[in-house]
Formats: C-alpha cells, structure tokens, sequence
C-alpha cells in the first residue's frame, strides 16, 4: 500500500498546520493548530475534519505554539481517545498553552453574550479550559533523536528545529518512506535558542516558509529596539509590547536586560510582564539549559528584570501607574487576552508607543496595527491609533527565506519532493521558486484539502 499525505492546515496559510498520513488503514496526524487570523480561515476551525477523530491513530506535535496544538483540545473531546507524542519541553508548554487557550475562548464567548455582539444564541467557545486539562493526560513525551513507534511499524525521531523550547523536526518512516516535517524552523542567530541541526536524509520533506519571501536584516534585535525605548523613555510614555508567551516574551526581556546592562536604557525602567503564561514559560528556561543559549546566570536575570503580573487585579493596577514604563503582554498578534486592556487604554495617546514583535498573521489586530490602520476594533469599541508604532523586523524566531534553503542543503541527498507549507502564498511560491531554481529539486505549494502520494 502507498503512503499518502493529506494536507488539512498550514497550506496555503502560515496557520493551522495538520498533516494527515496514511498508510495500510492506519492514520498519523502531524501537528493539530489552530487557524488564526483571518475570519475565512478562523471559521475552519468548526468545520468538521475528513475523518473522525476515533479514526486517527496517533498525533505527534513539532512544538507547541497555537497554530500547531491548539486544536488538540476539541480533538479529544470528539472522540481521539490515543496518545500525543512530543517532547518533554512541548508537553510543559502545552500544559500552560492550551488550559489559557480554552480559558480565554470561554472568556471571549461569554463577552459576546454579555454584550449582546453575537449572531449566535449563545455564543459558544470552541472548547474550555477543562477540555484542554482532559486532553493534556494523553501526552506522551520522548527525547530528541530517540525513535518510538506512535503506530506499530511507524518509525518516529525528533531533531533540534530551534525556534522555541521543546520544537523539533519530525522524520517518520513508514512504508518504505521517510518523509521529514521541518517544524518550525529557528534562526542561526537567534538571540535565545541554538540553531536546528542538520536535517537528515529523507524522499519527501515538508518545510515551513512563514519568511520564505524576505530575509532578516543585518542589525539584531539590541540595535531595534533601543532607540525606540529611549525615546519612550525621553518623554515619559508607556510602550505596549504585544508578545507571543512562549519565546518572544522572553527574548525582549533578555533584550531589555541586555540593554540597560549597556547603559543605552536607564536602569529605573520600569518593565512588566503582564501575562501569566508568559511567567510561568520563563520559569522552563531553567529546566532545558540544553535548548537555549542562555548560562545559569541569564536565565536567573531573565526572571527578575521585570515585575511579573499574575493577577488580573495586578494586570489592572497598572492603569494606575504613569509612564515611563514598558508592558509585555499576550497575545502576540493581539487577538485577544490582556493586551487588548492595555491596547485600549494606552494606543490613542501620542506619547505612547506600540511595539510589534514579530510576524502577524493577516486580519489580526496586531497585522492592522503593523499596517497603519488609525483605528481598530476592541470589544466593540473603536480605538483610536495615536500612539507610535515601531515594528521591530530582527525579532523573529524563525528562519528567513536564506536560512531556510541552507538548512535543506545541508541534506545530505536531494529528496525526491518539497512541499512548501506554514505559509502565506506570496512567501510560499517564492520558496518554492528558490528551492527549484537554486536546488534544481523538484517542490511544489500543496492546496488545503489537498491529497498526495509520497
């Protein structure tokens, strides 16, 4: 029997990766995200997937940011009853991710209810906080380059991909195939995470291409976003930083510490991290020292260079502080938690400043907000956009276009395909375009829904 590959997300899309293989009537789903984003895209996540979930096998997760975990939750509630396989530092992230995922969609449903802003009666969330504290017993954990079996005669290995605590590339033998899922890929020169390793050899490699259309500039992260926090600093306002909990949080933070231990920001800074996610993945860099670049020392400054707010009466009390200060706050793409309170109260004041982070995700607030829009919709209010906006384009945890291409040379045989995947269209085609004019290797976009046999 062939081996084929069903591409159900992240195709097409930068979000909602899930990969479904087939082979002899068993079924393995790589990666079970989210889609994010734009509402088109948001509305597949309540559409039903091909197959029930009682006919899946198994699931194994690259990492476990949203977009490749955060459908796990509804998953298991409709009937996937086997385990989830992943690392140890995916399975710890995980227990803080998806609990907050759920908590904050039951949040949203029960705003909308309140307020009367729904079409639907009541609104509902796609799933709740205890559904995600179900799904996490199923979590099966294994070491990297270690191989287990999710399925009898299914072969599986985790390799270093960087990019966050946990995150791996997946080889899976099967049929007579290896087929490698690169994950998300980390940069070279990340300021947090080592590099990924080299891949290993395989006929049909899935590669992610968030940055497969641009590449990172020469100047890093420290020569960003000082200058943008000194002027803050100059006239006493409040920087908002939307950040991704898990990496982003904890890499401005080391930038911060970095920066005042230069002189270039004043010591008395005031910096908080408002997001208990946020605090509790910091709390991990001390249990994974492999992982990440940073010493003993590091991680223990990266916990106690700012005030970090776990309450929500914590998170409100800083509405009554003045600037100068800088407040760190999920979510990344501000599409939803704690940040919007700050975005609300701090975005129409010109003394003010936004700083975006990283990649956003296309009809996201943070995307609009990147985009110069002058106005965005928050709780059903209109917010004005006074603030300055400085959008930092060295802070990104994953490889650009470059990076991407010069981890797939170092293979060590040309694989028979590439299917470009985790990307929106323009950064996937041109990917594709480089791997097959650079490479001279066979690579192709797949479409959402789309079937292929390796």
């Amino acid at each position: 029997m062939s081996v084929s590959i069903t591409f159900l997300g992240g195709a097409g899309t930068v979000t909602g990766s899930k990969y479904l293989v087939r082979h002899n009537s068993h079924s393995l789903l790589v990666d079970c995200g989210l889609f994010q984003g734009y509402k088109l895209l948001r509305e597949r996540n309540w559409q039903r997937l091909p197959l029930t979930p009682r006919q899946i096998d198994a699931v194994v997760l690259t990492h476990a940011h949203l977009d490749h975990s955060g459908y796990l939750p509804l998953l298991a509630r409709d009937g996937y009853t086997k385990p989830i396989h992943c690392t140890p530092g995916t399975r710890d992230l995980c227990a803080i991710l998806l609990p907050d995922s759920g908590h904050l969609q039951e949040e949203d449903a029960a705003f909308l209810n309140r307020h009367a802003l729904t079409r639907h009666q009541p609104a509902l969330p796609l799933y709740t906080r205890l559904d995600a504290l179900h799904c996490l017993k199923q979590f099966r954990t294994h070491a990297f380059h270690k191989p287990f079996e999710p399925i009898p005669g299914w072969h599986v290995q985790f390799m270093h991909a960087g990019h966050i605590l946990g995150a791996a590339s997946v080889l899976l033998e099967v049929g007579g195939r290896r087929i490698l899922f690169s994950g998300d890929l980390g940069r070279t020169d990340d300021l947090l995470m080592t590099p990924p390793e080299a891949p290993p050899v395989a006929d049909t490699v899935l590669v992610e291409s968030t940055y497969g259309d641009r590449e990172h500039p020469s100047q890093d992260m420290l020569q960003e976003l000082g200058p943008a926090l000194q002027r803050l600093a100059q006239r006493g306002g409040v920087a908002v930083v939307p950040v991704f909990a898990v990496g982003r949080a904890q890499s401005v933070l080391h930038a911060i510490q970095q920066l005042k231990g230069q002189g270039v920001l004043p010591a008395s800074l005031p910096v908080f991290l408002d997001s208990p996610m946020a605090v509790s993945t910091t709390g991990l860099f001390e249990r994974y020292p492999g992982e990440h670049r940073l010493n003993a020392q590091q991680v223990h400054a990266l916990s106690h260079c700012a005030t970090m707010v776990e309450t929500t009466d914590q998170s409100k009390a800083l509405a009554r502080r003045h600037g100068p200060m800088v407040i760190l706050s999920a979510s990344g793409m501000a599409t939803g938690g704690r940040v919007l309170h700050h975005l609300a109260l701090y975005a129409g004041d010109h003394r003010n400043m936004i700083v975006i982070t990283g990649h956003q995700a296309p009809g996201t607030r943070g995307a609009r907000i990147a985009a110069g829009e002058k106005s965005i919709r928050i709780h059903g209010q209109d917010v004005a956009i006074r603030a300055e906006v400085a959008q930092l384009t060295s802070a990104s945890a994953h490889a650009d276009a470059t990076q991407t291409l010069a981890w797939l040379r170092r293979m060590e045989h040309a694989p028979q395909q590439v299917y470009v995947v985790h990307g929106e269209m323009q950064a996937a085609d041109m990917l594709r375009e480089r791997i097959a004019h650079e490479l001279r290797w066979s690579a192709s976009v797949p479409e959402h829904g789309s079937t292929v046999t390796v």
